[in-house]
Formats: structure tokens, C-alpha cells, sequence
């Protein structure tokens, strides 16, 4: 594939990881999870890295020529919008989304004893959020990169972005 800077987009347990890490080994490209941006990682619950911090550690990830950037966040990303060569917005079905979250708290929980940040009642918020995330924060990403249409792909699987990407 040619593409060498692929931004993907959408709603937790759409597959975004999962993609991102294959899409940077088959074209020998380093992925970053934008969780790992957004979230402070030396606390041990859930708290917001400052502007400051996520605005030094994008423009560090930008600074490279290639690069798959995956996460569900959009507003604090117009440089990486800009940067990319393409735009995957995930539109993987609901009920899959939240299968697969749910699958994901279970594993990590009860079998990785890892993951400590999450809890039951993090997992019932983004459970929620989750069930909200087409009619609302689907659409207000849709708007915030509806000036870069030219470079946006809907897609629901690996299988087709890889189509998306040829």
C-alpha cells in the first residue's frame, strides 16, 4: 500500500486497535493508540493528560513519515486530520461494539489481571457512551472532518479497509 499516514476513527470495540496493528505490519508502520495520548498514564485511574501534553506527544507522533493513528477522539486532532493520507471511520454495528467491549472488560478483569484503571463502573459509563456514539458523537465527528472528504473511507472490517487502501 502506499499510504503511509492512515488516521482511524470510531466507537470503542469498533476494531480500531485491532486494525491499526495489522495495518502497521503489513506495511511496516508503527501504530499509536491514542489512549495512550489522551489518558495521563502514571495515574492509576482515568485522568485527562493536559492540552500541553497531548498536543507535544501528536505533534511528536506527526513529526514522522509514516504513522496509523487510532482512537475515538476528534476534536483536539485537526493536525492529524490534515496529516493524513487517509481517514478510516470505523462503522462497525452496535451490538458487535458493545459484544466485543464487553468481551474485552471480562478478559482483562478476570483472566490478564491487568488493567487496573477499569472498573464496573467505567465499564457501565463506556457501555452507555457506546450505545450514544452514532447519533451523537458519530455525527459531530463526521462534521468535524467533513471538510476532508476526499480522503474519508467508511468501512466495518479489516477486509475492507485493506480494499479502502489498494
Amino acid at each position: 500500500m502506499s499510504t503511509q499516514k492512515i488516521h482511524i476513527i470510531g466507537g470503542p470495540g469498533s476494531g480500531k486497535t485491532y486494525i491499526a496493528s495489522k495495518l502497521a505490519i503489513m506495511d511496516d508502520i508503527t501504530a499509536y493508540d491514542l489512549d495512550q495520548v489522551f489518558w495521563d498514564q502514571s495515574q492509576a485511574t482515568y485522568v485527562r493528560a493536559s492540552q500541553e501534553v497531548r498536543s507535544a506527544k501528536l505533534n511528536e507522533i506527526l513529526a514522522q513519515s509514516s504513522w496509523v493513528i487510532e482512537g475515538v477522539y476528534h476534536k483536539w486532532l485537526a493536525p492529524s486530520f490534515e496529516d493524513a493520507d487517509v481517514i478510516i471511520v470505523l462503522t462497525t454495528p452496535l451490538w458487535k461494539r458493545q459484544w466485543r467491549i464487553s468481551k474485552r472488560f471480562i478478559t482483562r478483569k478476570f483472566f490478564q489481571g491487568q488493567y487496573h484503571k477499569e472498573t464496573l463502573k467505567s465499564f457501565i459509563e463506556l457501555w452507555k457512551w457506546n450505545r450514544d456514539f452514532d447519533r451523537d458523537n458519530l455525527a459531530r465527528i463526521k462534521t468535524f472532518i467533513a471538510h476532508h472528504q476526499h480522503k474519508v473511507r467508511y468501512c466495518d472490517s479489516l477486509e475492507q479497509v485493506k480494499r479502502e487502501l489498494r
